[in-house]
């Protein structure tokens, strides 16, 4: 007998003997995997290494069938289910303890139609895959900013880069998505067909099924793009994010500017004696000609007194991954995040005083431009709301000594409760474990309520639950 728990917080649990196992893997295309399996240890690892589950068995799938069948299973066994795609969720909602852990990983193809200039991508791939495979025909797909990030979730919780201010958002260029859901049927949701689906999918997360393919519509950028980075001294923060708040809104879609506060990183463009040094890095991308683009960032590049520069015309997969190394895998990872309609003078103090006592010298505060192309679309086009915020603020604590747990995490939550009074909303796909009142505040009460009716028809008993979490009202 195998002894399956279901529900460590109320000690339930389901036994499932090995005939019951055995038929299982029987109709299963991919890998059933028990504890003590081989492979079993590094397929339940994600990203966030805060994250130690350890689920009752592991179905690694190849292809729909084997999706089907693990949710049929799931639910006529009553099992926690979780969803893999990238696993790269800093809540680490890719994996439960106990249950099934339901693996899309294997899943990575990528087929792009240069004809109609859209793209079908896997429930497993991640950005990487899309970015290669699209770049091939000088094709990109409005995404993330880290490569090895899953297309899945990041597209389900709305989905932001370097090029969205232009394009749009990820869920702004979906143009349809391969439903399996909680009584196991496969269902296409789109504009035409399943169209209340379609629209909870674009910004709900991964409540109403498991996507096992997607349809994007692909932006020509070609194969580079003028793109780099200007550090300004931490010094002269202040005076810099008060210039930058006015002039980054005065810039055209095709130009993201954002800003990070961090420790600067050992970059080959600024001097060693300023290594681990507290700076403001100012990264951006411009979609356009590079005389152009020069025009539009001279300002930033002669305000003040900077540490030094790096920019060109750069190949678009190099610096889609070239922030990959910041946010590998293996580290400990705790974050908080807000909305913010202005970097007031308020706000920056907050954001300086709590920069200058980073708990772990990896943490970073990371404020991204949004507006442009994103806040055009009605607020309730889709599920992905406050479209129209200008900033976030993004609180990225980040260490690797678990006996740091508690320091770290202190100083986010602080930082959180100093700066709510200016928020307004957060993105959900930054959200770390903390609740259905804070899951909440990713969307209005008008976009909520209709949430919960969408869960109410394609989940009612919650079965994908493993996720920011909108319950059924039943």
């Amino acid at each position: 007998m195998r002894n399956i728990k279901l529900n460590p917080a109320t000690n339930s649990n389901i036994l499932l003997d090995k005939d019951n196992i055995k038929d299982f893997k029987a109709i299963t295309r991919g890998e059933v995997m028990l504890p003590g399996d081989h492979g079993y240890e590094s397929a339940r690892k994600v990203w966030n290494a805060m994250i130690d589950r350890k689920p009752g068995l592991i179905v690694r799938c190849i292809g729909t069938h084997d999706v089907i069948q693990a949710v049929n299973f799931a639910r006529d066994n009553n099992l926690l289910v979780a969803v893999k795609g990238g696993g790269h969720n800093v809540a680490g909602n890719a994996v439960c303890d106990g249950g099934i852990m339901i693996d899309l990983s294997l899943m990575r193809s990528v087929r792009v139609n240069t004809t109609n200039k859209t793209v079908r991508v896997s429930g497993g791939c991640l950005l990487g895959d899309v970015d290669y495979e699209t770049q091939l025909h000088g094709l990109a797909v409005s995404a993330g900013i880290v490569s090895h990030t899953g297309v899945a979730g990041l597209t389900l919780g709305g989905g932001f880069g370097w090029i969205s201010r232009k394009y749009g958002l990820t869920v702004d260029n979906l143009i349809s998505a391969d439903v399996v859901t909680a009584e196991g049927k496969v269902l296409t949701a789109s504009r035409e067909e399943n169209t209340d689906l379609f629209w909870g999918i674009r910004g709900g997360g991964g409540n109403f099924g498991i996507i096992t393919s997607f349809k994007f519509k692909c932006a020509e950028i070609g194969t580079e793009v003028f793109s780099g980075m200007m550090i300004q001294p931490f010094e002269d923060a202040k005076k810099y994010i008060q210039f930058h708040r006015e002039y980054v809104r005065k810039l055209p879609d095709e130009m993201t500017v954002w800003m990070v506060v961090r420790h600067a990183p050992p970059l080959p463009f600024l001097p060693e004696r300023l290594h681990g040094r507290m700076v403001v890095a100012i990264p951006f991308v411009y979609l356009g000609d590079r005389t152009t683009g020069e025009e539009l960032i001279r300002p930033i590049r002669e305000f003040g007194h900077p540490h030094g520069e790096a920019m060109g015309m750069n190949p678009w997969l190099e610096w889609q991954a070239g922030f990959d190394g910041l946010g590998s895998h293996g580290a400990r990872n705790y974050w908080k995040s807000h909305h913010l309609e202005d970097l007031s003078d308020e706000v920056i103090d907050k954001i300086l005083e709590f920069a200058g006592k980073f708990p772990s010298p990896d943490c970073e505060i990371f404020i991204p431009h949004m507006q442009g192309a994103p806040s055009r679309v009605a607020e309730n086009e889709t599920a992905y709301t406050f479209r129209s915020t200008p900033y976030v603020l993004n609180i990225h604590t980040r260490w690797n000594d678990a006996a740091e747990d508690e320091k770290c995490i202190a100083w986010a939550r602080d930082f959180f409760e100093n700066t709510k009074p200016f928020a307004n909303g957060v993105y959900v796909n930054f959200i770390s474990e903390e609740g259905e009142a804070r899951v909440k505040e990713a969307y209005t009460h008008e976009t909520w309520g209709r949430l919960t009716q969408l869960k109410n028809r394609y989940d009612p008993t919650n079965l994908f639950r493993m996720n920011q979490n909108i319950k059924p009202s039943g």
